[in-house]
């Protein structure tokens, strides 16, 4: 039998940007702690998250200017002007968005930075500091890379977002961890080329002698991208970064359990093989697969880490070979409910009946349409497909069917993004992938979506399949 990483349980995808908030995107304030408050009165185990770390130009997580760093955009202001750091003058007259269902990046850049030059500006503790960049040396290397790029005297500034950062975060963990709720964190594959990672490390990366990708990082043309994906991230040097003992991973991940319960290895197909697009091209049309780091990672991160729960997002193409090291690995592969029914994926595996209890069953992720959005958008055939499985006559039925199904099947962990519970279309979707635009990383949820008579119909649904954590007042 393999071995089980969760017992049979549930919880909610929501990212930490999309939690209500008075100053344009969600924080670890108060509402953050409603949302725990939320999730353990629902039966909620877990509550998985998008990476926190800072995002690119396109406000995109997975190809951030640091694996270390904290995303400015979520400290709590209100928890600032608590410790005398701020006044509400200096932050409460901003216009910070026009909707309270999007994040206006424009606006929060806007003030985001001025507003804590503020707080830093009061801050006293420089041994709060000193202590924080001794035991964090990578967001040391983050604050004197954006320094480089910015203005020299500003590195102690960045230091003190950063442990702010943290310093808010841990407290918000703990709360999570006093309500029987743990957080699900999520770690990229790959960084930006224009990164701290990749400027202090520049050794660990398939770079030329003037520091630019001799290739870059995406996907092969498939069913659902005739050019496929191209990303652009720069690719490892995975022999450079064996012959370390893979030490930056480690550290690396060593990072993320520090922040996290469990960590999602996003793309964890590409430590399998990888697919290595020509730097320069236009589309991924041109790109071969090479071979990753394997079991030798694996084993690496085993010893080096022996209590990691760690989960495999293993959708996309995957081959015998993936599979292998997934099953090699231990950790539990992810299934995804929208595929079941997806017309053009085949393969018996992909049905709930074939699914394992060593797996996370999902009914979509941050890249997929929601339910109610998938019902409607999906390819006729698709949505046939699902209708005769589950004996249904009317369309509308679907995203319940399919959460009902979610909940159901043997996976032991069961994760549903709050879209779907609040029954939400195609504009709530957090990104369309291989689309870069002003809707994507932007759906935010009203605070009345946490009522309390939607925590008592997930606790009721929850604990119906056996699923509900004790819920701690």
């Amino acid at each position: 039998m393999d071995k089980q990483l969760f017992t049979r349980s549930a919880g909610i995808l929501l990212p930490v940007s999309s939690l209500p908030s008075p100053y344009g995107i969600g924080s670890f304030g108060k509402a953050a702690r409603d949302w725990v408050d939320f999730l353990s009165e629902a039966g909620q185990s877990f509550w998985q998250i998008l990476p926190l770390v800072p995002t690119d130009k396109w406000n995109s997580p997975y190809s951030s200017p640091s694996a270390f760093a904290g995303n400015p955009f979520f400290i709590d202001l209100d928890t600032l002007w608590e410790e005398g750091l701020l006044k509400p003058s200096e932050y409460r007259n901003f216009e910070w968005g026009k909707s309270a269902n999007r994040v206006d990046y424009n606006a929060v850049t806007a003030h985001r930075n001025d507003v804590l030059l503020k707080a830093w500006s009061r801050f006293k503790d420089d041994a709060a500091i000193d202590d924080f960049a001794s035991r964090n040396p990578r967001a040391k290397d983050y604050a004197l890379y954006i320094t480089a790029k910015t203005a020299p005297e500003n590195a102690p500034f960045h230091l003190f977002v950063q442990y702010q950062f943290m310093k808010q975060w841990q407290g918000l963990h703990a709360y999570a961890r006093s309500k029987n709720v743990e957080i699900i964190g999520d770690i990229p594959i790959y960084v930006s080329l224009h990164s701290a990672d990749v400027w202090a490390n520049p050794e660990l990366f398939q770079l030329d002698e003037n520091l630019k990708p001799t290739e870059v990082a995406g996907c092969p043309p498939d069913r659902f991208a005739a050019d496929g994906q191209l990303w652009g991230n720069p690719l490892y040097n995975w022999n450079a970064i064996r012959n370390t003992g893979y030490e930056w991973w480690i550290e690396r991940l060593r990072h993320c359990f520090e922040l996290y319960d469990v960590v999602r290895i996003d793309h964890f197909r590409g430590l399998e093989s990888y697919f290595a697009i020509p730097s320069g091209d236009k589309t991924a049309r041109n790109g071969k697969w090479k071979p990753g780091p394997g079991k030798g990672f694996i084993n690496a991160v085993k010893d080096a880490l022996p209590d990691a729960r760690i989960i495999a997002e293993d959708l996309g193409y995957i081959t015998k070979a993936v599979r292998e090291l997934v099953t090699y690995s231990g950790y539990p592969s992810m299934k995804l409910l929208q595929f079941a029914f997806d017309a053009r994926v085949k393969g018996k595996d992909y049905m709930p009946d074939a699914y394992r209890t060593n797996t996370v069953v999902y009914t979509g992720t941050h890249d997929n349409d929601t339910l109610k959005g998938w019902s409607k958008n999906a390819p006729g055939d698709s949505i046939k497909k699902a209708m005769r499985y589950f004996g249904i006559k009317r369309v509308s039925e679907l995203p319940l069917a399919m959460i009902c199904l979610t909940f159901a099947c043997d996976s032991n962990l069961a994760i549903i993004p709050m879209q779907d519970w609040l029954g939400l279309g195609s504009s709530a979707r957090i990104n369309t992938p291989a689309t870069a635009g002003k809707k994507n990383w932007s759906w935010r949820m009203e605070e009345s979506a946490m009522s309390d008579r939607l925590a008592a119909k997930i606790y009721e649904m929850t604990s119906l399949h056996g699923r509900a954590g004790a819920v701690k007042g």
